[in-house]
């Protein structure tokens, strides 16, 4: 979908990227879970933890600044190589 964005808003200037965060420790993701199942999720991690949301932040800044205007129709994992 965001390549097609990337297309429709082609000489506008504006570019259009996702940023597809992995497993962050906020409400929305441990809401409803065990501490088994988190437990689970971070083995799973290369990174041995959850994310957190300094750790998608400035991706997000990135794009938006000029410095990422060569980034375009991305889809951008930030998940510590969680797959």
């Amino acid at each position: 979908m965001v390549k097609i964005l990337a297309k429709e808003l082609k000489g506008t200037g504006i570019t259009a990227n996702c940023v597809a965060p992995g497993p962050i420790a906020t409400d929305m993701f441990l809401d409803g879970k065990t501490e088994e199942m988190v437990k689970k999720v971070i083995d799973e991690c290369p990174h041995g933890r959850l994310g957190q949301t300094e750790d998608v932040a400035p991706v997000v800044g990135f794009l938006a600044t000029d410095a990422s205007e060569w980034v375009n129709g991305q889809v951008i994992r930030v998940n510590g190589g969680y797959v």
